[in-house]
């Protein structure tokens, strides 16, 4: 199904809706997507890890997924 089939589908779907329940959830998913951005969520203390993993893989200290596989 293309995205815009999806889409009409769910809007057919969203007219027909009665549980108002699903209906405030909805809202509320709608709401968070506009002005969320997860990275506000984190701490800085994950922010540093995330910063500290990303500084270590642009200098190369990476270690390939077979090898760490294979480490007991």
């Amino acid at each position: 199904m293309g995205h815009d089939a999806l889409k009409l589908e769910l809007i057919e779907w969203l007219v027909r809706l009665e549980d108002d329940e699903v209906i405030r959830y909805l809202k509320t998913v709608k709401d968070n997507e506009q002005d969320h951005d997860w990275w506000n969520t984190l701490t800085d203390e994950q922010k540093e890890g995330i910063e500290r993993g990303l500084r270590d893989i642009d200098e190369g200290r990476t270690v390939p997924h077979e090898e760490v596989k294979h480490r007991k």
